[in-house]
């Protein structure tokens, strides 16, 4: 079965280049703006070029979507962690950890409904932190109610790591591509 290719809606800015890349050989007359961003749904690094005279902060939210884009002129595609500049790495931190607290439902959902991965390992076994102990743990208490919250889940399972915390780093480390199997990012 052939995967359909992973498409971004929105990203968020960590950094804008207006005069392009500064390993950029080329003349400065020949240079162009770039955007360096990750997807907020699929977490993308994403390399865009803006619209003339658009200006952009880190943090700042921007539409790829189908129709009318109101800053992006295109996408150039995929950016690689290696090309990524010293305010990006140190922004996609921050960005990630911000987006995790702000759809803690979309997380929380991970964990009432993660599943095994083969026959030894499963999938909150991935997360920093969870081991096999707080594994069954989680599962034996979402079998009586599922979890509502980040504060649920710390709360009805004992000595549980910040379970917020803990899906910020994975995405961290599924990005920087330190992982074998994606959780969260989807390449």
């Amino acid at each position: 079965m052939e995967k359909k290719p992973v498409r971004e809606d929105y990203a968020i800015v960590l950094d804008f280049l207006p005069n392009g890349y500064p390993f950029d050989k080329r003349p400065s007359h020949r240079k162009t703006p770039i955007i360096q961003a990750l997807g907020k749904e699929h977490f993308t690094l994403l390399e865009l070029a803006p619209k003339e005279g658009v200006f952009l902060q880190p943090y700042e939210e921007v539409y790829l979507g189908e129709g009318k884009r109101d800053k992006v002129h295109h996408i150039l595609g995929k950016l690689e962690v290696g090309k990524l500049t010293m305010t990006a790495k140190s922004e996609i931190e921050f960005v990630v950890a911000e987006y995790v607290k702000k759809n803690e439902q979309r997380f929380v959902a991970f964990f009432n409904t993660a599943q095994p991965l083969t026959m030894r390992m499963h999938q909150l076994e991935l997360l920093p932190g969870l081991g096999k102990k707080h594994m069954w743990e989680i599962i034996e208490t979402r079998r009586d109610k599922p979890f509502v919250s980040y504060q649920d889940i710390k709360t009805r399972v004992k000595l549980m790591p910040d379970p917020e915390k803990a899906v910020a780093k994975r995405i961290l480390q599924e990005i920087i591509g330190e992982e074998k199997h994606n959780l969260f990012v989807d390449s």
